[in-house]
């Protein structure tokens, strides 16, 4: 064997070992992009030293349409080490789900064991990658989810915000591992499975959990941003919770209906009231109370619709079946 990790992986049956690919979603990185290049280089090399995975593992990048020199660094970090650092520019931005879905399913054609996804902004952190690996060797777990053992270093809106988001996808059926992001190693199986989903309103998050096969959890503690600023911005979150929350789950629109009957009930019960409060002269010309009834039902309205009308958007966008993105070029 002529490659460099040779006398670390003898005895070891090489071709035994699983090819593993770190696929790293990049939107405007291009503060730490190599930062993060050095550790991930690191953290493979241990991992190839300790005969955990094959010297064929790789790290890939999916520049998510940025604007800024993030592709051209990619570049630069294949250039230096092509057999290490491989790279997909999307035409577009098409958001943070469906570049990493790119990624994903390119590592799968690739050919690879087993993907391990993480953010490019280093606050996941890489050394519970060595446990993933393990539960997927030894104890052949399909897909193995990085769980945040605290949310402590998070601001109070932030951590309750999604306590409560993980609420209310659970108490409407849907399946979701708590304090989970999309730090998760998934293998081969599943990125197969995963493949056969067609829908464009990307939740992997939701997606993941329904796949089956045999799972196993790593808690690690969530780090800070090495550098450059976060790309989820409260905007971004609550757009993210709405996306997942209509894309699993058709209890909001259950919900507009009860909202409507119970409207019905109260409106029947005033009715009463007034018919009542006239034949015992006790009726008052309440103009506070007609103002707020209109502006009550007129608020019913007005969700009911915004609700109906979300499904009623990806429905018009899922029936156009458009590509969820298009590369423009790889390596």
């Amino acid at each position: 064997m002529t490659s460099e990790y040779a006398k670390f992986l003898d005895p070891v049956d090489v071709e035994s070992l699983p090819i593993i690919y770190f696929v790293l979603p990049c939107y405007n990185e291009v503060e730490g992009l190599e930062h993060t290049a050095e550790v991930l280089h690191q953290k493979i090399s241990q991992l190839v030293a300790a005969s955990k995975i094959s010297e064929q593992s790789r790290i890939l990048f999916v520049d998510d349409g940025s604007e800024d020199g993030t592709w051209r660094l990619i570049e630069k970090l294949h250039n230096m080490n092509g057999s290490l650092f491989g790279g997909v520019k999307l035409a577009h931005n098409r958001g943070h789900q469906n570049a990493l879905y790119a990624g994903l399913m390119e590592a799968y054609k690739a050919g690879c064991d087993a993907a391990i996804s993480m953010d490019a902004d280093l606050q996941d952190d890489v050394n519970a990658a060595d446990e993933m690996i393990k539960q997927f060797s030894e104890h052949h777990c399909e897909i193995v989810y990085g769980v945040r053992s605290s949310r402590e270093k998070d601001t109070w809106f932030k951590r309750n915000t999604a306590e409560l988001f993980y609420s209310i996808f659970a108490w409407m059926g849907a399946e979701t591992v708590p304090n989970h992001a999309d730090y998760r190693l998934m293998g081969r199986a599943s990125l197969e499975a995963l493949s056969e989903y067609n829908e464009v309103n990307l939740f992997l998050r939701g997606i993941v959990p329904t796949l089956g096969f045999k799972t196993g959890k790593v808690y690690y503690e969530r780090g800070v941003r090495e550098a450059g600023e976060s790309k989820y911005p409260l905007k971004k979150m609550i757009a993210f919770a709405i996306e997942g929350i209509t894309s699993f789950s058709t209890k909001p629109l259950k919900l507009v209906t009860s909202i409507g009957v119970l409207s019905i009930l109260v409106g029947l019960a005033m009715l009463v009231y007034v018919i009542a409060s006239v034949f015992t002269n006790h009726a008052v010309v309440g103009w506070g109370s007609m103002m707020c009834s209109l502006w009550l039902i007129g608020g019913f309205l007005m969700l009911s619709l915004g609700i109906v009308g979300e499904y009623v958007g990806k429905i018009y966008l899922e029936s156009k079946r458009r590509p969820r993105y298009c590369i423009e070029t790889k390596f």
